[in-house]
């Protein structure tokens, strides 16, 4: 069983950069009035309070969403602000929203909500924070999921995919899972995060995913200091595929808002 729980590094500055642009690809493909389908093949639990006892232990909160809010780096209006506000109003001052509650908060009732979760404690928990809403929460592996769902109904969509790495061997096949699911869903907008260490590990992924030549390709990434002394992760990255029109213009503003916070 993957041990990995994200409450120690829920609202670093990763989570930052993965969930203001997945808040803002929701907005904008809510503008149209046709209903959208959702995937997440690693979902977590969804819900994160910032003063339980495994964020303090970090201190990833502090440096990362909490120093974005005093220094208001988001726009006003951007749409990850909403989900943040929803997800406070209900659970409380020091909530904040995993990538599930913000596309929960985000879309709406005819949409088509599907969440990934292995773990038994982070799956009993997703499945608990997404009761309001009709979403269906699978304990699978999240790339059989995706499979098994692509192409979804509706057609028109998002897929995230935000695995731990964990195992290791997640870098080498990404790529091949990533063709065959724009293979199936070609349509589709898939976005894959990943973290940027100082080995690179990354580098190889992103030079096979290159070279598949996918259409509207988007790579956004930010960097910043490590959170600790030891801690290897020093920047954030999301592989889009299918990038909706005017993500180029968003990243941009979010790349900014990291040279500031640096």
């Amino acid at each position: 069983m993957l041990s990995y729980q994200h409450i120690y590094h829920a609202g670093n500055l990763a989570d930052v950069q993965k969930h203001a642009l997945l808040a803002w690809m929701l907005a904008y493909l809510t503008r149209k009035d046709k209903p959208l389908s959702y995937i997440e093949t690693h979902a977590g639990r969804g819900l994160y309070q910032l003063d339980a006892p495994e964020a303090v232990k970090t201190g990833e909160a502090e440096q990362g969403i909490t120093k974005v809010l005093a220094g208001q780096g988001l726009a006003a209006d951007h749409p990850l602000h909403h989900a943040l506000s929803e997800t406070r109003r209900q659970h409380g001052a020091a909530a904040y929203p995993g990538s599930p509650l913000i596309a929960a908060s985000l879309l709406r009732a005819g949409d088509s909500l599907h969440f990934a979760e292995l773990h038994p404690q982070e799956n009993a928990a997703l499945r608990s924070a997404l009761r309001p809403w009709k979403a269906k929460v699978h304990q699978q592996d999240g790339f059989e999921l995706a499979m098994s769902l692509a192409p979804p109904t509706p057609r028109r969509g998002l897929l995230l995919i935000d695995p731990s790495y964990e195992i290791k061997t997640d870098y080498a096949r990404l790529s091949g899972i990533i063709g065959q699911l724009h293979k199936k869903w070609n349509v589709g907008i898939i976005a894959l995060w990943y973290p940027i260490l100082k080995d690179g590990a990354h580098l190889p992924m992103l030079s096979a995913l290159e070279a598949l030549e996918l259409p509207g390709v988007l790579s956004s990434e930010v960097l910043f200091p490590p959170a600790r002394e030891t801690h290897r992760m020093v920047g954030s990255g999301m592989f889009i595929v299918n990038a909706p029109f005017g993500m180029e213009v968003e990243a941009a503003d979010l790349s900014r808002v990291f040279r500031t916070l640096a």
